[in-house]
């Protein structure tokens, strides 16, 4: 949600060739013709205060809603991806009020019974494809939706693995759906039952339950500030090609 602060006086820029008109909830506000929704609206002189997110197209927090001149259709985008376009009618989507079920993990078994119990409405979709539609990340939700109805949790697992829980998904369903939730059981269901434990992971809790890097830690936590950005910015980097065997030249901390 936004929180709306004195916007910007518009009528002082109308003559500013780099503005273009954009109306928030109904509102117009000239904002420069470069700008991601998100920056337009601080622009126009609202305050972010919730669902700013990342502000990376990670997060999921700023789904929006819009329309262009002359044309029917909803258009779907998160705020701070999409650049403005002239005369866009949007309005950004809060928290939606889907069905959330509350469940154990421990207590689950990985497949169609446990989904198909926390989320009976599963069975409400008609395969219409207006939640891949929907989707900013371009993930094939109605594709991992029918793989949970048929219990391949794994593959529905990998399929929303890209899902950002924005609930644009939801928002659109006539079968009222929850998609994102759905996905993300299923994901909880694959990493808990199906996906083999990785044996270096276990070994590395081990060590930090051994206290193996308190040492180290506690000299971290006693060095001046100044000496922190230092040791950062000198620190070694992982090559962009690196491949998964790559390791630092000190390997003191691993």
């Amino acid at each position: 949600m936004n929180d709306s602060t004195k916007p910007v006086d518009t009528a002082s820029s109308e003559e500013r060739e780099d503005l273009v008109p954009i109306f928030i909830m109904g509102k117009r506000y000239l904002v420069p013709a470069t700008l991601t929704i998100q920056k337009a609206m601080e622009y126009a002189g609202y305050q972010l205060l919730r669902g700013c997110g990342c502000r990376g197209g990670i997060c999921g927090a700023c789904a929006t809603v819009y329309r262009l001149p002359g044309n029917y259709k909803i258009e779907i985008g998160l705020a701070c991806q999409t650049v403005v376009q002239p005369n866009m009618y949007l309005t950004q989507i809060p928290f939606f009020p889907v069905n959330k079920a509350r469940y154990n993990l421990e207590e689950l078994k990985p497949g169609a019974e446990s989904i198909h119990k926390l989320y009976p409405e599963i069975f409400r979709c008609v395969a219409c494809n207006t939640c891949t539609k929907s989707c900013p990340m371009d993930v094939e939700v109605m594709d991992y939706i029918n793989a949970a109805i048929r219990g391949d949790v794994a593959l529905a697992a990998t399929l929303s693995f890209d899902c950002i829980q924005c609930g644009l998904c939801t928002a659109r369903c006539p079968g009222e759906l929850p998609q994102y939730h759905i996905g993300q059981l299923a994901r909880r269901l694959n990493g808990r039952y199906i996906t083999p434990p990785a044996e270096h992971l276990n070994e590395r809790v081990k060590q930090v339950e051994d206290q193996k890097y308190e040492d180290a830690l506690k000299s971290l936590m006693q060095t001046e500030i100044d000496q922190l950005k230092k040791l950062y910015v000198e620190r070694e980097y992982e090559p962009d090609v690196a491949d998964e065997f790559w390791t630092p030249q000190d390997k003191s901390y691993i």
